[in-house]
């Protein structure tokens, strides 16, 4: 099967995704304003993220009793698309608690209407990913969730940057702005329930297909050998690859969320940023996931081989264009951040080094996040800073290596697999908490709290060694030319 991307559905699906990235990437502004208005300590603060992540393992294991107590996959009895919509509006609800967690100043009342929007997003996720990939050509299906990912980051780039606007107000050209006000914080949240309903109703009413089959079809697909040992397994759990798999995910979201995290108190203690200039930052740390995506979805379209080698070159400097572009509708100062064009080529060339076999582009990117993540403890100054942020750059792609190699072999515990995987989100919660303790000053201090990222990256890059050769033994070989759903690019 050779099907085209069915492009007016994707469309449509990839607005859930710009969502998710909108509220993950506005915590990091949550986080600062709440620590200094409720003078919380760094691990308190570190809640906002953890109440969030945490939601989606929450989810997952509800999604999964559920499933088990009626017999039945959830999602196969109530819909794909339904069961997106019915995602918003559980999100929607979530935000509603934003109201009288402004007026009252309560951290806990946020962090609840935070986790509730999670678990919305949880149940999202869970049926978004797998009909991104069967929105066309299954051998393409890593590239629209690239793709997916890039809309995604999109949205992590403008959210700080609005929702610091929403809090803060414009500032000026001499550098001064209103003082943080836990009460406006509310409105962006309030707005963006109420978009989270209309696009429940827009999917309600979509053409986007409801059903899915799940079958061995792209695990064949992936080899020339076919395989059987799938089949004899009774469960996801049962596949070294899935099981690892499971801490390749849970340490990756922890990375690359605790980077950004942590990156306003660095900034603040190393830099005496003030946290209404530390916005810009935290959209270029996560428009850095939008740069490395957007060049890893060129592979979704039907382009020659000639034309992806030149948008490889060019598509990671467009979307850095769209982060200047926002932030100096913003209004910010973007003299700081030309220099970051540097930066990028590292991504460049880590990403023609790969040659789009998810092993090897994991082990590189992973090796590359380590050595980022040392210059940024070992220098300082601003040095330090594009270090730490140059992060997203090499997290940017992992998501989808670690999950197509994962699911890799699982025939038709596939869907199982894929919601195991969804489950151990929450890392983005309990590592951004664990960086937030070490960051005391009697421990590891802020900018050596970073070893934690390290310690991340180092077990990712033990698991592309070790997932290849797992799935070498089982059969699946993405070195082999035959491979077409390998390629995340």
């Amino acid at each position: 099967m050779n099907q085209s991307t069915r492009w007016p559905q994707m469309i449509t699906l990839i607005s859930v995704f710009f969502f998710w990235g909108f509220v993950a990437a506005s915590n990091d502004i949550l986080i600062p304003v709440f620590k200094e208005e409720l003078n919380l300590e760094q691990w308190q603060s570190q809640m906002i993220s953890f109440a969030f992540y945490v939601a989606y393992t929450v989810g997952s294991i509800v999604y999964f009793l559920l499933s088990r107590a009626f017999g039945a996959d959830i999602l196969n009895r109530i819909g794909y698309k339904n069961g997106i919509a019915l995602g918003l509006v559980i999100s929607a609800i979530g935000t509603l608690l934003f109201y009288p967690a402004a007026e009252s100043a309560s951290f806990y009342l946020m962090i609840t209407g935070l986790f509730i929007v999670g678990l919305g997003f949880s149940l999202q996720q869970t049926a978004a990913n797998p009909l991104a990939i069967v929105m066309g050509d299954p051998k393409k299906g890593s590239q629209r969730l690239s793709l997916a990912g890039g809309i995604n980051n999109l949205g992590t780039t403008i959210g700080p940057v609005l929702v610091s606007f929403a809090i803060f107000g414009s500032i000026s050209v001499g550098g001064t702005a209103n003082v943080a006000s836990i009460e406006a914080v509310k409105t962006p949240y309030l707005i963006l329930g109420a978009f989270f309903l209309l696009v429940a109703i827009i999917f309600k009413f979509s053409s986007l297909p409801n059903k899915i089959e799940l079958d061995q079809e792209e695990v064949k697909d992936t080899t020339a050998t076919t395989l059987t040992q799938p089949a004899s397994k009774k469960s996801a759990l049962n596949y070294t690859q899935l099981v690892m798999g499971m801490i390749g995910i849970f340490v990756y979201v922890g990375v690359e969320v605790s980077t950004a995290s942590n990156l306003p108190e660095f900034m603040k203690q190393e830099l005496q940023t003030s946290t209404e200039s530390v916005a810009p930052f935290v959209s270029l740390y996560w428009a850095s996931l939008m740069i490395g995506r957007w060049t890893a979805s060129i592979g979704a379209f039907d382009l020659s081989k000639r034309t992806r080698q030149i948008l490889g070159f060019i598509m990671p400097y467009l979307a850095f264009a769209v982060f200047l572009l926002i932030n100096k509708m913003a209004n910010h100062d973007l003299t700081p951040f030309y220099v970051y064009a540097i930066c990028i080529v590292a991504l460049v060339i880590a990403d023609f080094a790969s040659k789009g076999n998810p092993a090897r582009q994991l082990l590189i990117f992973s090796t590359m996040g380590i050595i980022a993540l040392f210059i940024g403890m070992l220098s300082s100054g601003m040095v330090s800073v594009y270090a730490f942020i140059s992060v997203g750059l090499f997290c940017s792609t992992l998501w989808p290596c670690i999950f197509t190699l994962a699911i890799a072999g699982l025939g038709k515990h596939t869907n199982e697999g894929a919601s195991f995987l969804i489950m151990m989100i929450m890392g983005g919660g309990v590592i951004s908490l664990l960086q937030g303790y070490l960051a005391k000053d009697e421990l590891l201090g802020i900018q050596w709290s970073y070893l934690v990222g390290v310690a991340c990256f180092a077990y990712l890059a033990f698991y592309a060694i070790r997932a290849k050769a797992i799935l070498k033994a089982q059969g699946i070989d993405y070195d082999m030319p035959t491979t077409g759903a390998s390629d995340p690019h």
